[in-house]
């Protein structure tokens, strides 16, 4: 399906934040605002740390080359991209499921933005795309990412026992879900 221009355009306005399509001229802030200890202590290993300049150059090089629907938002304050939201699309039987992520600077928490990001991502995702199910994996260490699911309306399906090694400590892994009404 071809959708219109403008769809890939797009933004979603929060109270004071926008989230838009990633830009090549984000690099710096993204940089700037991922290189943390404390941001990357939660995610995924393929999101680095130190997170260097050419990490952020690679990753935005990837978005732009994204043909399909946006399924990734920088979360910007005043033009400069200081987190991100996106989906993971599946395949096969799950090709109706996406995964959910996010990470904010660090500069940033504790303000609501995240909160209000997952929201917008998930009224977006379901609105606009062909989504059934959204889920989310968290680890066990980050209760703060599960009560911004809860607050969000995503529902607990779940824990994954010592699945996950992050930093050489194995931790659950809790997964949370949001269904298209």
């Amino acid at each position: 399906m071809l959708l219109p221009y403008y769809f890939y355009l797009m933004e979603l306005t929060g109270t004071g934040f926008i989230m838009r399509p990633w830009q090549l001229d984000d690099a710096l802030s993204l940089q700037q605002h991922a290189n943390n200890f404390n941001v990357s202590a939660y995610l995924l290993d393929r999101f680095p740390f130190p997170y260097t300049l050419p990490d952020a150059v690679s990753w935005l090089n990837s978005q732009l080359q994204n043909s399909g629907p946006i399924s990734n938002f920088a979360i910007t304050i005043d033009g400069k991209a200081i987190g991100g939201i996106g989906l993971e699309f599946r395949h096969d039987v799950y090709r109706k499921t996406a995964l959910i992520g996010y990470w904010l600077s660090e500069a940033y928490w504790g303000r609501g933005i995240m909160l209000e990001a997952v929201r917008l991502m998930t009224d977006y995702a379901f609105a606009n795309l062909d989504l059934i199910c959204i889920q989310a994996g968290v680890l066990s260490a980050n209760p703060k990412s599960m009560r911004v699911l809860e607050k969000a309306g995503y529902e607990k399906q779940g824990v994954l026992r010592k699945c996950i090694v992050k930093r050489d400590e194995v931790m659950d892994e809790h997964v949370y879900a949001a269904f298209k009404a």
